[in-house]
């Protein structure tokens, strides 16, 4: 888990994840930014905005079509959130290397050469290539020209998603011994257009969608508070519809311990050129606007823990 105290200043991560590829070692998988002053019942965490790609990653798809599967930039559109009092966890390393969004039995069997460790229970998201260990990018493209073996995957779980995993329960324990309650915010981004590996491939999006696994991982007034918030400050809002949430907020979300999560995924259209994967013109106000959401959302979870 990184170390709090040495964690990377919001500037410094911004320099780092500016660049398109990353192959040096980054200091830890995940970074952790502490809240500032007044702490709030809240965690933020950007498990999906890494840019590190190790050396093992052996990828024979473009680099394009890889950046093109980070939820690029929404670490620092929800960089403020720890200026509002929330903890902010991110992964550093690309999601397509390994997915901390997935299961440790989701593994895509088309991809694994040889016997798992235990019997494989690849889901709907292995059957899209897109399961732990992504095989497939874009609109169906194979990232690899060989097969995995269960020493590589198992590598890459030991450095990077059982890392990240424990940082982030971690932090939300901390949350709730402080404050009796934990209220969490998954931050991802979402292309306009549902793909082809996606779950509404050709449809158009909201600018926001809201998963709450159907009410199950959070209150109902937590995405409430959310929806409204982003409805007041212009933007259109869908809730568990394309996405419910998988398995962070699944993982997490135990409202009858208290703590609340819920899955936020941002409409990429909004602040970045979706030609050359860069910031867009939207990006200030839209950075402005989550930090807005992000003190909007550690008020309610101050009134709650209250």
């Amino acid at each position: 888990m990184s170390d709090p105290a040495n964690a990377q200043s919001v500037q410094d991560h911004e320099i780092l994840s500016a660049a398109p590829m990353d192959r040096t070692e980054p200091p830890e998988p995940v970074t952790v930014f502490e809240p500032g002053a007044r702490p709030a019942p809240l965690v933020f965490d950007a498990p999906h905005s890494g840019r590190h790609y190790p050396e093992d990653f052996g990828h024979t798809a473009g680099i394009e079509l890889l950046m093109g599967g980070e939820d690029r930039f929404v670490d620092e559109l929800v960089a403020d959130a720890s200026r509002h009092g929330a903890t902010l966890v991110v992964a550093n390393f690309a999601r397509t290397y390994i997915d901390p969004n997935r299961r440790l039995s989701d593994i895509d069997t088309v991809l694994l050469d040889g016997d798992w460790h235990e019997e494989p229970a690849p889901s709907i998201m292995s059957e899209r290539g897109v399961g732990l260990v992504f095989r497939l990018i874009g609109d169906g493209t194979s990232i690899y020209d060989r097969k995995l073996t269960a020493a590589d995957i198992t590598k890459r779980i030991e450095h990077y998603w059982r890392p990240y995993h424990e940082c982030l329960a971690a932090m939300i324990e901390r949350t709730v011994t402080r404050h009796r309650i934990c209220y969490h915010l998954d931050c991802h981004s979402m292309m306009p257009v549902g793909n082809e590996l996606a779950p509404d491939p050709g449809k158009d999006r909201a600018d926001f969608v809201l998963g709450d696994l159907d009410g199950a991982s959070c209150e109902p007034g937590f995405t409430r508070k959310v929806a409204d918030t982003l409805e007041g400050l212009g933007y259109s809002v869908a809730i568990n519809d394309p996405y419910k949430g998988a398995l962070i907020v699944e993982r997490y979300g135990q409202p009858d311990k208290s703590v609340h999560s819920l899955q936020i995924e941002i409409n990429r259209k909004l602040y970045m050129d979706l030609e050359t994967l860069e910031r867009g013109e939207g990006f200030e106000k839209l950075r402005a606007d989550m930090g807005t959401l992000a003190e909007a959302i550690a008020d309610y979870a101050r009134s709650q823990a209250n």
